[in-house]
């Protein structure tokens, strides 16, 4: 393959991937920053309203099962029961819409209704989705990104080119991930 040809398909290949991606490009890089600042602000949901309540709680440890806390889901909310996560003192019961925090040795505890954030939240769930076909389009997805990054260090020539010019940029910006992953933990 001659030289010009070969600039013809890295511009091809890099601006029709491009243009087939730039939706999940920008969703992805928004939903991105976002996650990136979840201690200040929680991008996937918001709270609509809080209550507070009190239950009975087993003077033995081992009485709290999930079947009881089955029970005590059931007290507190209509919303769909989804499960429960214990750590030390405190009880995490998860609902549809809903979430709640049980003290496992008072039995005082709140629960939050939230609702999901227009498009942003569901843009955070591509982050975190399982879903087998989902999985499989974002690998294909990052072989794309590949190939647009791939293809974009061969479309500029002259003194711009990947050769003269974009290989040290291209090492700073392998650099920067570096630092942050083994030194600024």
């Amino acid at each position: 393959m001659n030289k010009k040809t070969r600039t013809l398909l890295n511009r091809n290949l890099h601006r029709d991937i491009g243009y087939f991606y730039v939706g999940l490009i920008i969703a992805f890089s928004v939903s991105g920053i976002a996650l990136n600042h979840r201690t200040d602000f929680d991008p996937q949901e918001y709270t609509v309203k809080t209550e507070t309540f009190q239950i009975e709680i087993p003077s033995d440890d081992t009485q709290i099962t999930d079947d009881f806390l089955k029970e005590v889901a059931k007290e507190i909310s209509e919303e769909e029961y989804k499960g429960n996560r214990k750590r030390e003192n405190t009880i995490r019961l998860y609902f549809e819409d809903a979430f709640a925090s049980l003290d496992s040795k008072t039995g005082k505890g709140e629960i939050e209704y939230v609702k999901t954030i227009p498009v942003l939240g569901q843009m955070t769930i591509l982050h975190k989705t399982t879903n087998k076909w989902w999985i499989w389009f974002s690998d294909i997805f990052g072989v794309a990104m590949l190939i647009i990054a791939i293809t974009g260090m061969f479309i500029a020539k002259g003194k711009n080119s990947f050769k003269i010019r974009g290989w040290w940029l291209a090492t700073l910006g392998l650099i920067f991930p570096f630092i942050f992953l083994f030194l600024i933990r």
